[in-house]
């Protein structure tokens, strides 16, 4: 099936479609236009052809009296030329006289042949050319003039007929043709939607493979395609070869950056407190900070290489459960309710270190403030930024619960709104951090339990 509301220059199944149709159309509408000229062409001829030979039958049958008078030894065998304005009609007439001999049909009418003059002739003579006869009748005449043995003068022998039964035949003829070129149209243009459907099956295949890809079922392209886009998969496998040797190699000179600076922050650490005055604990502070500096942009780089990785794939339920039961062991002593719950086949497009600090950092920070009790659930999340997979993920538990003024606050970095409770105010901050790279975000709300409800919405993937 095609999209709704595409222009016809931003789908390539269109323009086949309507490119084929459109000279197929052209096609048909000539050739019905050929045939019917064709058809008429020989229709015409064969009636022509039949009124010579009446003509040439009422020749034959022409004689000159012996009062050199005109008369006629036997009939035409054509019973219509006795049937008064029967369409049928025949004359004979000397030149610059009198009309001598008439069927039966003209009745008390003549043959116009005023018309004689701009008629078209055969090899034997004969004039063809069209007149109004009785009744308005569209008249085919065919004229031929002859000296008769006995006679003075040349004598006009004319046959005529209601071209009306030709037409009738060319009209039942282009009504069938046009029947026939609607059908064979139709016909062409189911056979082209059939054809482009078939034909543009791998493009499609070849959109499934890289949204598995994006959601992480897969890390290539994978299946057999046709020979013309076969290079294109393999170019496309070859480029996502060489972004994970990118990412890869990145992440190892970020290992390599963060050893480099932390062991000489640790020796320099180390110094310092060797000199307790004020000097060495200024120098302690702001290694301190510089450390925790670098954790945070080193992080915040791996974080950033990770989000951009085809084919990352992390199922949520387990994840969650661990973190669940991680938690509850580290609160046993405040006897810390942590439950986990998750929609099965839920998956995270993204790596496992990534979710896990997240929801790590959301539950870590519920349990510091729940007083007894702190429920994690996730699940799918449908109607999300232009109905782009995700799922979300809630926090809540039963504390005292953020006022809503200050909910903002405690989202920056290093916001803190109790300084008795242990941590540096860097949690939701992270959080926030790895969301907005994974085209996520967090939201807070108040709670149904009492505390502060937590919303972190995430794109998923399948299983």
């Amino acid at each position: 099936m095609l999209p709704r509301n595409i222009h016809i220059r931003d789908s390539l199944a269109l323009r086949l479609i309507a490119g084929a149709a459109l000279w197929s159309a052209i096609a048909l509408v000539a050739g019905g236009i050929i045939l019917s000229s064709i058809f008429r062409h020989s229709v015409e001829s064969s009636f022509d052809a039949r009124l010579e030979v009446l003509l040439g039958s009422l020749v034959a049958t022409t004689d000159v009296g012996d009062r050199k008078q005109l008369t006629r030894t036997r009939d035409l065998n054509e019973t219509r030329f006795d049937f008064a304005y029967s369409g049928w009609y025949w004359q004979i007439a000397p030149l610059a006289q009198r009309l001598a001999l008439r069927s039966r049909s003209l009745f008390d009418q003549a043959i116009d042949l005023t018309n004689s003059t701009n008629a078209t002739r055969d090899v034997s003579g004969a004039s063809f050319f069209d007149a109004i006869g009785p009744e308005d009748q569209r008249l085919r005449v065919v004229e031929r003039r002859l000296m008769l043995p006995g006679y003075d003068v040349p004598v006009s022998f004319a046959v005529a007929a209601d071209k009306a039964e030709m037409e009738d035949d060319i009209s039942r003829f282009n009504s069938t043709v046009f029947t026939a070129m609607a059908g064979l149209g139709l016909g062409i243009l189911v056979a082209l939607l059939i054809q482009v459907r078939f034909g543009l099956q791998p493009l499609d295949r070849v959109r499934r493979a890289l949204a598995s890809i994006r959601s992480g079922r897969s890390t290539k392209l994978e299946g057999q395609f046709p020979a013309e886009i076969e290079p294109l998969a393999e170019e496309i496998n070859s480029l996502l070869d060489s972004n994970r040797e990118v990412l890869e190699r990145a992440r190892t000179h970020v290992g390599n950056l963060a050893h480099a600076l932390k062991t000489p922050l640790s020796v320099l650490t180390n110094e310092a407190r060797a000199h307790p005055d004020a000097f060495g604990e200024q120098v302690v502070r702001i290694a301190a900070t510089m450390r925790e500096q670098i954790d945070h942009h080193l992080a915040r780089a791996r974080m950033a290489a990770s989000a951009n990785v085809f084919g990352a794939h992390t199922p949520v339920g387990p994840v969650l459960t661990r973190l669940a039961r991680a938690l509850q062991r580290i609160y046993v002593e405040r006897e810390i309710e942590v439950s986990a719950e998750s929609v099965d086949g839920l998956g995270f497009r993204g790596e496992a270190q990534d979710l896990e600090e997240m929801a790590g950092n959301l539950l870590d920070n519920a349990c510091k403030w729940a007083a007894s009790r702190v429920e994690l659930r996730a699940m799918p999340l449908p109607d999300f930024r232009k109905g782009r997979p995700a799922f979300i993920i809630t926090v809540e538990d039963d504390g005292p619960g953020v006022p809503e003024e200050k909910w903002a606050e405690v989202l920056k970095r290093g916001g803190r709104l109790d300084e008795t409770k242990p941590g540096s105010g860097l949690g939701l901050s992270i959080v926030t951090e790895i969301a907005e790279l994974y085209g996520g975000e967090l939201r807070l709300a108040a709670s149904g339990m009492g505390g502060l409800k937590a919303e972190l919405i995430l794109p998923a993937s399948s299983e």
